[in-house]
């Protein structure tokens, strides 16, 4: 008789069949402990592990993804890596994943709707076990796509109190109206608004300055600036310098990332302008160097790699088919105040 057994002597790559035999337990209860399956008992949970790291047991994702109809992988597409921001909140996804079994494919989608359409398509041809995407502002043939593939999806960054739909982040719009009012308080009047990128959340920042400015009755529309380039120091420096010149009477600006910001400071520091004296400046995000400024850079402090951490978590609960008792999570954020805004 032909034994039916898998024989990989040839590769000798050690399966499933050998971790249950050195456990002495089902190749179907190894399969379930390693993926972390709770119905398990925790007792051949750890004979399994066990077995399988004193064997060099690999699990092979592509047979697991033939056997279930789906990889053990999570697909999640941000904007940029050139951000810092974003860089924060992968490392949230990953350290909180990776402890499951799962890894993460990752898309950089530049801010291109097509481009994200397209990595889309091709993550969903190998049917991920999840999705984790950036924001809310997709083209419709991207929310058709993620709607009708039936894999669970948490969006990142915002929060999105629609059916059916998961988030976790928080209120950009609320965050800049923070920012702004601070500015109001401290005396401030003819208070700018500087901006590249100008991707969905940098705009519901925009709205956020310009809802607080109209309240106050101060808005005047002609001193926001905004530039399409990515946000740089470079891009800070060249706005500063291009407020100043055309508006002197400008007495602070909300630049709507702290790289533009840490630019208007190394500017005014070259033009002999006094910051906060002449003019405050105030970010957004805390990103790295920020309090190590001279001033140091007022800003909204925003939870990044809690915003990993959690939506990673919510989509673990949607995998295993768990309910998830609140779809949509507010972290909040934290206004830092610092000496770039200090009352004069």
């Amino acid at each position: 008789m032909v034994s039916k057994k898998r024989d990989n002597r040839a590769s000798g790559r050690v399966t499933l069949d050998d971790v249950a035999l050195a456990a002495g337990v089902s190749r179907m209860t190894v399969s379930r402990a390693l993926r972390g399956d709770r119905k398990v008992a925790p007792e051949l949970v750890a004979r399994a592990i066990q077995a399988a790291n004193r064997l060099g047991y690999v699990p092979d994702p592509a047979a697991r993804a033939l056997a279930s109809s789906k990889s053990s992988h999570v697909a999640i597409l941000i904007p940029l890596l050139s951000n810092q921001l974003f860089v924060d909140l992968l490392e949230g996804v990953q350290r909180t994943l990776l402890p499951t079994g799962y890894q993460t494919l990752m898309g950089v989608t530049h801010y291109d709707a097509s481009e994200e359409e397209q990595l889309l398509k091709g993550y969903l041809m190998h049917r991920p076990a999840g999705l984790l995407v950036t924001g809310s502002e997709h083209s419709e043939s991207t929310k058709q796509l993620i709607a009708k593939s039936g894999i669970p999806c948490v969006h990142l960054m915002e929060t999105l109190a629609q059916d059916g739909i998961y988030s976790v982040g928080f209120s950009q719009r609320d965050a800049a109206r923070v920012v702004t009012q601070h500015l109001i308080d401290t005396g401030r009047r003819r208070i700018a608004f500087a901006a590249a990128q100008l991707d969905p959340r940098t705009l519901q920042r925009a709205h956020g300055y310009r809802d607080c400015l109209k309240e106050a009755g101060l808005y005047d529309a002609t001193l926001e600036w905004q530039n399409p380039a990515p946000s740089s120091l470079k891009i800070g420096s060249t706005m500063f310098e291009q407020i100043l010149s055309i508006r002197p009477r400008v007495d602070a600006i909300f630049f709507c990332n702290d790289d533009l910001a840490q630019g208007g400071l190394l500017a005014a520091l070259r033009m002999g302008i006094k910051v906060p004296r002449q003019v405050s400046i105030a970010g957004f995000n805390d990103l790295p160097g920020s309090a190590e400024f001279v001033p140091s850079l007022t800003t909204i402090k925003t939870p990044r790699w809690e915003i990993g951490v959690r939506a990673a978590k919510m989509l673990l609960q949607l995998m295993r088919g768990e309910p998830v008792a609140e779809p949509n999570v507010d972290l909040g954020f934290e206004l830092v105040l610092r000496q770039s805004t200090a009352v004069a």
